[in-house]
């Protein structure tokens, strides 16, 4: 089989597989504990703390741990705009935009139902980039936080942060990045320091489900979610996961060290992939920035298909990748953000993604795949 759903989770790597062990094992101290079990288990979580900060070009005291990048984003969007809400109870609007993962969105969508809080959903273009003249139209004296992806995770277009986070910061409006897909594949530490928040995932890095991220800066008035014992500076309470804050650490420092070799190889190797379906399928349709994009993310619409059959057929030949994002999986609903992008919702229903990892295929591999993908097109249109 040949996995191609790295988007949805990659592989643990036995390099973080070994750095954790020890925290799984001898060293199981809590670290809020004050003896010698504890300290060696607080010790290990401040320094990972220090080292995710580094790759995301933040302040170790700006590191939050979570349990993955839904929780990061819910604790961003709802703790920044609770927080703003805290100081000035006129602070209740929110930015986003249509094309956002369901964490953001249907965080905003609790915070206009319970907090009467007033969430525009700025639109993108065709290619799913969010424009900063159309951010800049939207900003008033009340907006308490814009938020967006710097990657997509269904059609990969990346988003100029730079600009956006320029009129945001013109009006003096918190900015929080949900970086989960771009994180090992783009330099973060730019964008940590244009932004307020960075939101991360550790699943789509090499470490295991359950470990992800937010670093906020300490300035920012952040609301917590979870109450209790006060760790994380207060900011997030719960005993930490010392083993998967390692983890986590572990998997961005390695995809850091290899990102540009790496980058380099899969953004070669997509494109070829790319190519080869849009010559072979004629009712091929790339999604998203055809330039501005993640190095991995490949995905199209086969319009007059159904993309669940092409997802079926190409497993059946051991091809294995998604329609799109994991957490909307068995959905019948067309998807929000080809939707959003201009897709007719029945061709939006068409849609396959194929998002590559970090281990370029061997030569010749992409063009067989391509006609893997014609082949199964073909198949279920018969």
């Amino acid at each position: 089989m040949l996995y191609l759903d790295h988007a949805a989770t990659a592989p643990v790597r036995p390099e973080v597989l070994e750095a954790m062990r020890p925290y799984l094992t001898d060293v199981f101290g809590n670290p809020s504990s004050h003896h010698t079990a504890g300290e060696a288990a607080a010790r290990a979580l401040a320094d990972a703390r220090e080292r995710v900060a580094g790759a995301l070009g933040m302040r170790a005291g700006d590191v939050i741990f979570t349990s993955g990048g839904t929780e990061a984003n819910n604790l961003a969007v709802k703790g920044i705009v609770l927080g703003a809400l805290q100081r000035d109870p006129q602070r209740r609007h929110l930015i986003t935009t249509p094309i956002e993962h369901e964490s953001v969105l249907e965080s905003a969508d609790h915070l206009r139902r319970l907090h009467g809080v007033d969430v525009e959903l700025v639109p993108v273009d065709e290619q799913g980039s969010l424009h900063p003249d159309a951010v800049a139209a939207a900003l008033r004296d009340g907006t308490a936080l814009l938020s967006f992806a710097h990657a997509n995770n269904e059609i990969g277009t990346v988003q100029d942060v730079a600009a956006l986070a320029a009129v945001a910061r013109e009006h003096r409006v918190p900015v929080h990045v949900d970086a989960v897909q771009s994180a090992g594949w783009l330099d973060l530490r730019p964008i940590g320091h244009a932004v307020d928040a960075i939101s991360i995932a550790g699943h789509k890095l090499g470490a295991p489900k359950g470990t992800g991220a937010l670093a906020v800066r300490t300035r920012v008035p952040l609301e917590p979610l979870l109450h209790g014992g006060g760790q994380e500076r207060g900011r997030r309470s719960g005993t930490e996961n010392v083993a998967g804050a390692v983890a986590l650490a572990t998997a961005l420092e390695l995809a850091e060290v290899e990102r540009e070799r790496s980058a380099a190889a899969v953004t070669a190797t997509t494109a070829e992939f790319i190519a080869g379906v849009l010559e072979a399928v004629p009712r091929a349709r790339l999604s998203g920035h055809p330039a501005r994009r993640l190095p991995g993310t490949a995905g199209f619409t086969f319009a007059g298909t159904s993309g669940e059959a092409v997802l079926l057929e190409l497993e059946r030949r051991g091809v294995i990748t998604s329609s799109g994002s994991a957490c909307a999986a068995g959905s019948d609903a067309p998807s929000h953000v080809l939707v959003a992008c201009g897709v007719a919702p029945e061709v939006a229903q068409t849609a396959v993604r194929f998002t590559f990892g970090r281990t370029p295929l061997p030569a010749g591999a992409a063009a067989q795949l391509a006609a893997l993908v014609a082949a199964s097109v073909a198949a279920v249109s018969a």
